[in-house]
């Protein structure tokens, strides 16, 4: 298997950074003993003159230069050179040895704070968490030095260069970074070339994709191409029109299933997000073999962080128009995804049923509260979401049919949903806004109803209550113990709306939902104070993100 250090040479290789400029020290031995006769190294006799000659081949060549520094003495003799290189605007590769991770938290002898040490100068500092991210961290340095010119750092402990790489870890980089600039040009060319070659193509989107313009040129290019489109997984945003025939459902957040929905297909383009956002760790590759990954973005950030073959710095709409503007039309449509969904319309299961009413004496699930919604709301309805142990069924019953038409937190962290449900109404009130909360999520920012009110934000709220953190308690129990945290379901949602000035009410039974629906969404345009619904629902028994 192949060992940190040679997969790092292949590193050099491919960027052709075939000079390695440096002071030796004992924590780059590793590193640097037998170095390939194709490799040379360019010695410094102080890291100073070993930046500054870095810097120079770096401005002479315009393309990232690789410098090797000595733990905290190297970097911080180097420092004045660095800051020197970024105003410079010379974009280099910096690795910094570190000691052996195996006894860091110790401080032994040469260990140094190196992440901070070089303040405000480097344009990016990695410390990888895994020897296996290495590599793919020296890649990314590549692509960060040359897109914001300057030197990028990489710490790296001695005994990491020794370590085997995982083929499924370490991924985290794209090989290929390309700029449009102000028009798409030959990058369109290049990446229409490998969509036209491909047999099953096949688009992901995510967040960076929500506006109109970029919904039809993927519309237009999915049809093109006769490819389905997933959404990303935990996507905070919509990418594409949910109820259109060819959107295929949201893609799962774990290994294993993502490989399953896209096998059989070449080729994946994926815009408005990174490749491809996951949840829980799951071992093995994380797509299928043989799948070339192409990804879009407007964000550096998301690119440089993607599993992609190419990465593709550009304004998504203009690129996938440019894109499609390139494409013919397929006589044989690729064949569907089998994991897509019927397209039976809203508050439909994914077999094209619908759902039925709780039994006599049965409690509400949320999928009943999901499917009366989307019998009732508008196309052009803002769904705020934050309901995590409910978040699978709500996608399936309550597709975005306009941009905008869903939003949620991108980092999970909760209290996002309430407050923002008021801010978008309050900035667009020509839509109505209805956000769906867990009553645990709800409490993280319960006093924003009051500013709801305050400010005459006309939201409903519908917030439904188990009385417990019901995704925590399925995660304790895939952990195979039992959760310390209490229920908490002596808590009033209806009546801390109420304190706060928001009128609320508390649904008694599915007739009692869909007739206060029947009242209040007719309402929801021209609505100018908030609504709370407190619905309480039965746990539900699993939780598969």
């Amino acid at each position: 298997m192949t060992r940190v250090r040679e997969a790092t040479w292949e590193v050099l290789r491919r960027y052709g950074m075939h000079r390695i400029f440096a002071n030796p020290g004992s924590t780059e031995v590793a590193f640097l003993t037998d170095l390939p006769d194709d490799l040379e190294f360019v010695l410094g006799l102080h890291e100073g003159s070993v930046v500054g000659l870095a810097t120079g081949h770096a401005i002479a060549t315009g393309q990232p230069t690789f410098v090797n520094l000595h733990t905290t003495a190297g970097l911080g003799n180097a420092v004045g050179a660095l800051a020197t290189a970024r105003v410079n605007r010379a974009p280099l590769v910096v690795v910094v040895g570190q000691q052996d991770r195996r006894h860091l938290a110790l401080q032994p002898f040469l260990a140094g704070q190196l992440d901070r040490l070089a303040g405000p100068y480097p344009v990016w500092v990695d410390q990888p968490v895994l020897p296996q991210d290495v590599p793919a961290a020296i890649r990314r340095a590549w692509h960060e030095a040359n897109q914001h010119r300057g030197p990028a750092l990489v710490v790296v402990p001695m005994d990491d260069w020794y370590a085997e790489v995982d083929p499924a870890l370490g991924l985290a980089a794209p090989v290929e970074v390309r700029r449009t600039g102000s028009a798409p040009g030959p990058v369109a060319d290049q990446v229409a070339g490998l969509l036209r070659n491909a047999s099953a193509p096949v688009l992901v989107v995510g967040a960076g994709a929500d506006n109109r313009a970029c919904w039809d040129a993927l519309v237009e290019l999915a049809d093109r191409l006769g490819a389905p489109v997933w959404q990303e997984a935990f996507g905070a945003r919509a990418g594409f029109p949910q109820d259109h025939p060819r959107f295929a459902g949201h893609l799962p957040a774990g290994r294993s299933r993502l490989r399953e929905r896209l096998a059989g297909h070449d080729a994946a383009l994926v815009v408005g997000t990174g490749a491809l956002r996951q949840y829980p760790y799951e071992p093995g590759p994380l797509v299928p073999a043989g799948l070339t990954v192409t990804v879009v973005s407007d964000d550096p950030a998301e690119l440089h962080h993607s599993h992609a073959d190419l990465a593709v710095l550009a304004e998504p709409a203009t690129f996938c128009a440019a894109v499609a503007g390139r494409l013919p039309p397929r006589t044989v449509t690729a064949p569907a995804s089998d994991h897509a969904r019927p397209k039976a319309g809203p508050g439909t299961t994914v077999a094209g049923d619908p759902v039925e009413p709780p039994a006599a004496g049965k409690p509400l699930r949320a999928r009943h509260v999901f499917a009366a919604l989307a019998a009732r709301l508008p196309e052009d309805v803002v769904l705020v979401e934050e309901t995590p142990s409910t978040r699978p069924d709500l996608h399936e019953l309550l597709p975005a049919r306009q941009p905008r038409g869903f939003v949620s937190a991108a980092m999970g962290g909760l209290g996002f949903g309430l407050p923002a449900a008021a801010g978008l109404r309050l900035a667009d009130p020509t839509r109505p806004v209805v956000a769906v909360l867990g009553d645990g999520s709800s409490l993280y920012a319960i006093q924003g109803l009051w500013s709801a009110a305050r400010y005459g934000c006309g939201v409903l709220f519908v917030v439904l209550s188990n009385g417990r953190y019901a995704i925590m308690d399925r995660l304790a129990e895939k952990h195979g113990g039992k959760p310390p945290w209490p229920a908490f379901d002596e808590v009033d949602v209806a009546g801390l709306a109420e304190s706060l000035g928001c009128p609320a009410r508390r649904i008694v039974d599915h007739a009692d939902l869909l007739a206060v629906l029947d009242e209040v969404v007719p309402t929801l345009a021209a609505r100018t104070e908030p609504l709370l619904l407190d619905v309480p629902v039965a746990t539900e028994p699993r939780f598969q993100p």
